[in-house]
């Protein structure tokens, strides 16, 4: 079946859809983009992905196309269509078309696209069994001058960086910043739990404020679990007792080695279990 999509106010099948050369977000990688899950067919969090998305447009001077109720209609219309009920949902925001060059002193209307595709379940045994991850020192990069993260389309070194890890044999890749310390993955945040104790990178200019990040702090806080966001090195990961990842799609994955360093008995740990038990539960109580 083909997909439909949301192209600049036109519901159209996936393989016509086009947009303008001129565009500056495939220009210059000028935009924005949010990456939710529906499940059974209900987006999950679409309102903190609303807020984030409308923080990050502020931060670079674009004016979002739609308000967050006629969004929200176009999604719900997608999987309607699409007759999908377990979904990835992919928003994306750029300026529009414009003059080449870096100036943004006359921006056209910004552009909308919104697609929305089947659930594509992880790999056999990543749940079970957990990733392999490698660290990249020295490797975290910031927009200038924008010193809380935003999720832009500009996304060249995450790319690369999934690439050299997945040649090496791993699945992830970490980004570290200059001082060695622990950012984020390619796509994913990180976290760690030593002594029973939940631990992760503080958001800011080299690390994402996930939504799913924040859903498992409050899965923490509803476990009571303790947990603290501080800088963390890659001896913290080593010696960790357990190690995971997050993100819309994998939502709680298990780490099982860094760097060819076997984290606590080399799988899922116990606290990553219930943290992620936690996390379905509150999707499921907002559905």
């Amino acid at each position: 079946m083909s997909l439909v999509v949301y192209v600049n106010g036109e519901y159209v099948a996936q393989e016509k859809a086009r947009v303008s050369i001129l565009d500056r977000g495939f220009l210059y990688g000028d935009g924005l983009f949010e990456t939710l899950r529906a499940y059974g067919g209900r987006v999950f969090r679409l309102k903190q992905h609303w807020e984030r998305l409308s923080r990050s447009a502020d931060r670079l001077f674009l004016k979002l196309p739609e308000p967050l109720s006629r969004l929200k209609e176009i999604i719900e219309e997608l999987i309607r269509r699409n007759q999908l009920s377990d979904a990835m949902v992919r928003i994306q925001v750029t300026r529009g078309e414009g003059a080449l060059g870096p100036s943004i002193r006359e921006p056209g209307p910004a552009g909308l696209v919104v697609q929305a595709r089947p659930l594509q379940p992880l790999p056999q045994g990543w749940s079970r069994d957990g990733i392999k991850v490698t660290l990249f020192h020295s490797s975290a990069s910031r927009i200038s001058e924008i010193h809380h993260k935003v999720k832009a389309t500009s996304y060249l070194s995450n790319i690369l960086i999934r690439k050299l890890a997945e040649e090496q044999g791993f699945q992830e890749g970490i980004f570290l910043d200059d001082a060695g310390h622990v950012c984020e993955g390619a796509a994913s945040n990180i976290f760690l739990v030593q002594d029973g104790i939940l631990k992760t990178p503080p958001a800011g200019e080299f690390v994402l404020e996930g939504i799913t990040r924040q859903v498992v702090l409050e899965a923490a806080s509803e476990l009571g679990i303790p947990f603290h966001e501080r800088n963390l090195t890659a001896g913290d990961l080593y010696q960790a007792d357990e190690v995971f990842l997050t993100n819309t799609g994998i939502e709680v994955l298990p780490v099982n080695q860094v760097d060819g360093v076997i984290i606590g008995l080399g799988g899922p740990g116990d606290i990553t279990r219930a943290l992620h038990r936690q996390y379905l539960k509150i999707v499921e109580a907002e559905k």
